[in-house]
This record gives C-alpha cells, structure tokens and sequence, in this order.
C-alpha cells in the first residue's frame, strides 16, 4: 500500500515531505506528534497518507461516538482509540497512562483541539508530553505550500511560556486547508 500512498501524495497531489524524515526510521518509539493548523477534514487523509508514505505507525484519540457502527472498525484499524469525552476521568492521566503500557505509541493530536480558529491551543498534549515523558514532534498541514515539514523531537521544559513560543514559531505562516482558520 506505500506504493499507493506515495503515488496519491507525491504525483496526484503534488505534495512533499520536509524536515525530520528520519521518523520514517521508527527510531522515536513513543512521543506526541502535533499537527497544526487543523482546519479542515481533508487533514485526516493527508495524515494517513503521510504515515503511509513515511512508513510510522502512529495512533490518535477522538470522540467515541466516532468509534461505533458502521465506522468504528476503520479508526480502530487506523489506531484510533476512544475516549469518553464527558466523564470525570483525568484525560491527561488516562492518555500517559497508555504510553506507559505500550512498546511502541506515536499520538497524533491537533493543538487546536478543532478545526476552527482559536486564540490559544489546548494545552493537554504538552502534559501528556511531560507526564509520559515523551517528546513532541511537530507536523505542518500546509496546503499553500503543499508540504508537510516535520520538526526534530522535542522535549517540553518546565517552561510552558517558551516552549509554546517555540512551538508556535514552527508553525508560523503556514496555511491550513481553510486560510481563515489557521
């Protein structure tokens, strides 16, 4: 199938990959990988298709109205895992506590935590992060472009402030799907 992710992202679409490729490697076992800006539906698909051409196992959480029939199937083949959204559980806690019963967990997550334009970013992946004490890779969505450029990992400080900074300036004058949200 990675001959038909490439063909689909490289030649149908006119996309590249820039940056860190040597998360192609599988040398990063565990970390949060943030993609950004998330405007749109179409960043699923590009995501998938990045992985594939890539060639990284990475997993995501999402709703778990999502994960029922007739679509639940797909998202749990595409490592997709559910999370009850409404309940009294400590996200933070429940999702680190994954990292440390698996070998091998790459979560993807959108900081936006929407596909609207938002003033600031969620900031439960950055505690995810620290408490499962994994590194943060960073992922554009650039549709002007047509590129995804991905960071080197990342380890949060104890600096919320700068490190946001940081991660802000990767992501700066990238276009999302939709302009006006990004």
């Amino acid at each position: 199938m990675q001959w038909l992710a490439k063909l689909i992202y490289f030649k149908v679409l006119g996309w590249k990959v820039v940056g860190n490729t040597s998360i192609s490697k599988n040398s990063i076992k565990k970390a949060i990988i943030i993609a950004s800006p998330h405007t749109s539906w179409h960043d699923f698909y590009m995501g998938v298709l990045l992985r594939s051409v890539l060639q990284v196992k990475t997993n995501f959480v999402g709703k778990k109205e999502l994960f029922i029939f007739p679509f639940g199937w797909f998202f749990k083949a595409l490592g997709g895992a559910p999370i009850n959204r409404s309940s009294n559980e400590n996200k933070v806690d429940a999702i680190a506590k994954l990292f440390n019963e698996k070998e091998e967990f790459r979560m993807t997550m959108a900081p936006e935590g929407t596909r609207k334009k938002v003033k600031e970013w969620r900031t439960g992946f950055y505690y995810i992060a620290k408490k499962a004490k994994v590194p943060i890779i960073m992922f554009t969505l650039d549709f002007e472009n047509k590129q995804n450029k991905i960071s080197e990992p990342f380890y949060p400080t104890n600096d919320i402030k700068a490190d946001f900074e940081f991660m802000h300036r990767f992501f700066r004058d990238v276009k999302g799907k939709i302009p006006k949200y990004s």
